[in-house]
């Protein structure tokens, strides 16, 4: 699997491009932004401590971690979305992690006046959907206008399907809670709807508010919106990050836990973002390389053979997979080998989190 791409959008002077700066390690600017401006690119390493551990055993040339590629694009006043050049740049995105302003700042304020994170996902939803709904739309016309000269049945299946978008759009539901057979699906997987990716909303947090963290959803009465299909929710305090991110390891680790902040404002993103996607990890190890690789929860043997390359996926044989708490306990691959922790598994083998695997392969 490539890295999974996360668009970061919200309104204006939520502190959007400074969590950008603090989880892809970027030094964007944070002020005097333009609406054209072309939107900040960047990548983040997913915080690994078993992938260390694992690194630490096996010594290798290189160790490579799973990673997140971020977009973050200008912030978007209301009426903005419709047509959008800067929103049309996270089409490709797999998720969505919309950044709303929890904290006070009179030297910026808000575009839509008070502070509200629930009213602000609830107006930034509303415009995903009125994109998408002017782009169901405008294809419609076209097929309305093709389908009577063509008759072809690949456009007749395409308008049901958007018929179907259109009418839950226009009733103010975004496309990831709809339930379409997987046909349906795959008509609409290039369209790229908004509305259809995964949503992570992420409070930024006043410092003062730093008790809340680990409960944003009850704190800013969220409960509604996490509990929609596909959403998840999250917190952090920018302002606290970017003090901390100039500290060395030690101090800031200090600092930490003087705040009572369990970990980095990244790790909580990351991890949040790999739950609402679903993803695991799995990892090769030797002398060459230790990496991580991130799969859908549920992927067989052969299909994760398939992230690493894909002759692999194709010539799969079976695979050697040991689990990362028996390795760890026996300390050495010939020692749970021995103590039989090792097994062989069929390509049909459901892939857990934390296995360990050496594919055998005939090509």
């Amino acid at each position: 699997m490539r890295g999974m791409k996360t668009g970061l959008f919200g309104f204006p002077g939520v502190g959007k491009t400074t969590l950008f700066n603090l989880v892809t390690g970027a030094h964007a600017a944070t002020a005097g932004f333009s609406s054209s401006r072309d939107p900040n690119v960047g990548v983040a390493k997913v915080p690994d401590p078993r992938l260390e551990k694992l690194s630490g055993m096996f010594k290798p040339r290189k160790t490579v971690a799973a990673t997140f590629e971020y977009v973050d694009i200008v912030g978007m006043k209301k009426g903005d979305a419709k047509g959008s050049l800067s929103l049309a740049a996270l089409k490709p995105m797999d998720s969505l992690a919309h950044v709303v302003r929890a904290f006070p700042d009179e030297a910026i304020p808000h575009s839509e006046g008070s502070l509200d994170p629930a009213r602000d996902v609830e107006t930034m939803e509303m415009e995903l959907i009125l994109a998408d709904l002017d782009q169901a739309q405008r294809r419609i016309e076209r097929l309305e206008a093709s389908i009577p000269k063509t008759q072809r049945a690949e456009e007749k299946k395409e308008l049901a399907v958007l018929v179907k978008v259109r009418e839950a759009l226009e009733a103010g539901r975004p496309l990831r809670g709809m339930e379409l057979p997987p046909d349906d699906e795959k008509v609409l997987r290039g369209f790229a709807f908004y509305t259809a990716k995964p949503l992570l909303v992420i409070v930024n947090l006043d410092e003062g508010d730093l008790d809340r963290i680990e409960d944003p959803i009850s704190a800013f009465g969220l409960a509604e919106v996490a509990g929609k299909p596909g959403v998840g929710v999250a917190a952090a305090s920018a302002k606290i990050e970017v003090e901390m991110a100039d500290l060395g390891p030690a101090e800031a680790a200090t600092f930490r836990e003087e705040l009572g902040l369990k970990e980095p404002a990244l790790d909580r993103i990351i991890r949040s973002s790999y739950a609402l996607l679903g993803l695991i990890s799995f990892y090769t190890v030797g002398e060459d390389e230790c990496r991580a690789w991130p799969v859908r929860k549920g992927s067989i043997a052969s299909r994760a053979a398939g992230t690493i390359h894909s002759d692999l996926e194709k010539g799969f044989i079976r695979a050697e997979v040991v689990r990362y708490e028996d390795l760890c306990a026996c300390g050495t691959m010939a020692a749970a080998r021995d103590k039989g922790q090792l097994r062989l598994e069929g390509k049909e083998y459901v892939v857990a989190d934390g296995d360990i695997m050496h594919i055998r392969s005939g090509l």
